[in-house]
């Protein structure tokens, strides 16, 4: 019981562990996939067309005969790994970024970063997100030897489109650490600016981003199926929450509720889940907002 008591506060508190549960079982769905899902999901088989659920079809089957809840199974591949890359490409420019503006503060480096960086902010992301990949087009692009999937191409879109958020989260804290009594020790002691940089400043920096970096996989999961829905994300025939829901709108006054009602929970879910665990993380990675949270 004691040992359940410290893992539940581990993740900040019941909220956080009920997010990380969520998290860690999309985790194994999306890894195991190819094991856990009952049937092929791009198997068609018209004989089975718009079978509610229940006995072999659970999350009954589409316009196809496709199996439902092994689509979604699979959904989830695509959903978290164009999510999670395009945080870790995010959290690559953003914290470098943001780091290299606030340990370099009051001079050219500071005044450029900050205002190009308020400059993308202006916009929404998912405005971003649409408006590029509409410029780009749905099809493979060549860089140099290189060809780009559309879901790569959306990967790496997304993730440039999260730095100037992770950025400006990283330069936000390393401003306030650059000033900080041990780096102003450190620096008398002799030591060198990069180092200070890197490995005493940078540590310092990394709970806040990991918390934004956690809802920003909720945003981008929701970016995804965004993109998705309205075709110029994952393509068909590969399975996708958002480009399931696109072709369950054909059907919202037919009676088929499960086609879209299914990848539109899975969504939900995933959502709830990571910002879960975000603010689970919030709390226990900054005592400051969980002392605030105990006195109201």
């Amino acid at each position: 019981m004691i040992r359940l008591h410290r893992l539940v506060n581990g993740f900040g508190g019941p909220a956080g562990f009920l997010g990380a549960l969520i998290v860690i079982a999309l985790l194994v769905m999306a890894v195991g996939a190819p094991w856990i899902a009952p049937r092929d999901p791009l198997l068609v088989d018209i004989s089975n067309q718009l079978l509610e659920p229940g006995g072999q079809f659970p999350f009954g089957t589409d316009q196809s005969g496709r199996d439902v809840l092994s689509r979604v199974i699979w959904g989830t591949r695509a959903s978290l790994s164009v999510s999670a890359i395009a945080v870790v490409i995010g959290m690559a420019g953003g914290v470098t970024l943001g780091l290299i503006a606030g340990f370099y503060r009051g001079g050219w480096i500071e005044q450029i970063t900050v205002r190009f960086l308020e400059a993308i902010s202006a916009i929404p992301i998912l405005i971003w997100a649409i408006a590029l990949v509409g410029i780009f087009g749905v099809g493979d692009m060549r860089v140099g030897p290189f060809v780009l999937a559309n879901e790569a191409k959306l990967m790496i879109l997304l993730g440039l489109l999260y730095i100037p958020t992770l950025a400006r989260v990283t330069y936000t804290t390393a401003l306030v650490q650059s000033q900080a009594n041990f780096v102003l020790a450190r620096r008398l002691q002799g030591t060198g600016g990069l180092r200070i940089m890197v490995s005493d400043v940078l540590p310092n920096c990394l709970s806040p981003v990991i918390v934004q970096a956690t809802l920003l996989l909720a945003i981008g999961i929701i970016i995804e199926a965004s993109v998705s829905f309205v075709g110029l994300g994952v393509q068909p025939p590969t399975p996708s929450w958002g480009n399931m829901l696109a072709d369950a709108r054909n059907y919202l006054m037919s009676g088929e509720w499960w086609i879209s009602v299914f990848p539109g929970a899975a969504i939900s879910l995933a959502v709830v889940g990571f910002n879960l665990l975000g603010d689970g993380l919030r709390d226990r990675l900054d005592p400051r907002h969980a002392a605030a949270v105990l006195a109201t």
